[in-house]
């Protein structure tokens, strides 16, 4: 050990920049929501909802050889949400999205340290929500290890948000913001290939089970493990896969035992048309059994998965039924950069549903369109639809919703690229 940290400093002191770049690029959403369904079942008497959100994000960052900065700063807001002559913005949706520094201690070893997004994989455990305005970062050290395709990032992260909310009631989406968190990421790249092993453990803080919540003192444990792959075997084939396992506390009294299974398959039937067919599935309680068997994706970016209406793990459905997400997708690209999608999703519970003897949630339609307009400015669009099931209605507690559950958005996203300057500089001699 003492051998290597001796590397790793020797490492850093001869390991010189000769290049350094400054950029200042933004990012800059603005999308438009029409809402009767979306997340839940509509009540009957519940009007269709409308609104536009965007996000006015400033990224700067600096590069160089022996050290990578980044400091991003975002606005997020609904229009009309702040008053035209406001001396302060009531709403404060001015914040610092990330501010990290990455020192390169060797062609191999760095570390970065601050406020980072933790995007691995496909984004299922851990992810940057840039679907969500306002995105998700973490306070965190990270130190990582690279050699080729061969990467180690071991992370440790805390957060003092419940500290100060002991005795106070919240809903169960809180009770999912760790207090630590410790995070092991191991990934081997191949030419048509890719492996990788996740370790994550989590501290949260107790609370008594029940809506509302009530936060308690001390920290129980979960943790998340898995292994996820992906592969092209052939040339019109791609195939992706992972599995992952959570054990450890549901909650100080009640131990855990849940899985997460998928896997996916991509035909590659030309250069313009492809079709994918797969399935997830999410273990959920069983009622005759003392633990908690419902597993949760704690981090990721959960709106790419099981239907883009987010009635599932999108800040809701934990400790639920679980899920069984079987679908079907095609692409179609007519031009190099336009993309038509459609997906249909047909959902059961994975497990009983109590007082029902079936299964089936019902089935999703997504329909999404990519087409740029311009360098740096994207639109995309969608439409998609519920058709609800008896099983559905019951785990939203919504028996006779209104009419069409539906959702349709429109968004444009503007990327450009504001300033670079690049300095080159003679190596160091010593």
């Amino acid at each position: 050990m003492r051998r290597l940290l001796l590397t790793l400093v020797v490492g850093f002191g001869v390991y010189v920049s000769n290049a350094q770049t400054f950029e200042i690029d933004a990012d800059i959403r603005e999308r438009a929501e029409y809402l009767r369904g979306f997340g839940t079942l509509t009540l009957p008497d519940a009007e269709p909802g409308f609104f536009v959100a965007q996000r006015a994000r400033l990224n700067t960052g600096y590069t160089s050889d022996k050290l990578n900065v980044m400091v991003s700063f975002q606005d997020v807001s609904t229009w009309g949400a702040t008053p035209q002559i406001a001396a302060t913005d009531a709403d404060d949706s001015f914040s610092l999205a990330q501010a990290w520094a990455e020192l390169k201690m060797s062609e191999s070893w760095s570390v970065k340290l601050g406020r980072q997004a933790l995007v691995y994989d496909d984004q299922r455990i851990l992810g940057g929500l840039d679907w969500a305005m306002q995105g998700r970062f973490h306070d965190a050290a990270l130190l990582r290890y690279k050699k080729k395709g061969f990467k180690i990032d071991a992370i440790g992260a805390f957060s003092n948000t419940t500290q100060s909310k002991v005795g106070s009631v919240y809903n169960l989406q809180n009770a999912f913001t760790y207090k630590t968190m410790q995070v092991l990421h191991i990934s081997n790249k191949w030419n048509k290939a890719s492996i990788s092993y996740l370790f994550m453990n989590n501290g949260f803080q107790n609370f008594t089970p029940g809506n509302p919540v009530v936060f308690l003192p001390g920290v129980y444990n979960r943790v998340t493990t898995g292994l996820i792959f992906k592969a092209s075997p052939a040339k019109i084939l791609d195939l992706s896969g992972s599995a992952y396992y959570q054990f450890g506390k549901a909650n100080s009294t009640t131990n855990m035992g849940a899985y997460d299974v998928l896997f996916d398959a991509t035909i590659n039937a030309s250069d313009k048309l492809s079709f994918g067919a797969g399935l997830e599935l999410l273990s959920g309680n069983d009622a005759t059994t003392p633990e908690q068997e419902a597993f949760f994706p704690l981090y990721g970016t959960n709106h790419a998965f099981n239907g883009y209406m987010d009635y599932f793990y999108v800040g809701n459905h934990a400790n639920n039924v679980g899920l069984n997400d079987y679908h079907v997708s095609a692409t179609f690209k007519p031009g190099k950069k336009t993309k038509f999608i459609a997906q249909a999703h047909y959902f059961t519970s994975n497990t009983d549903i109590a007082g029902l003897s079936s299964k089936d949630l019902g089935t999703e339609l997504d329909l999404v369109v990519v087409q740029p307009l311009m360098k740096g400015v994207v639109f995309k669009g969608g439409y998609s639809q519920m058709f609800a099931k008896d099983g559905l209605r019951a785990v939203k507690g919504v028996p006779n919703p209104s009419g069409a559950q539906n959702w349709a958005w429109a968004m444009l996203v503007i990327k450009p690229t504001l300033f670079t300057h690049k300095i080159e500089t003679a190596p160091a001699t010593e």
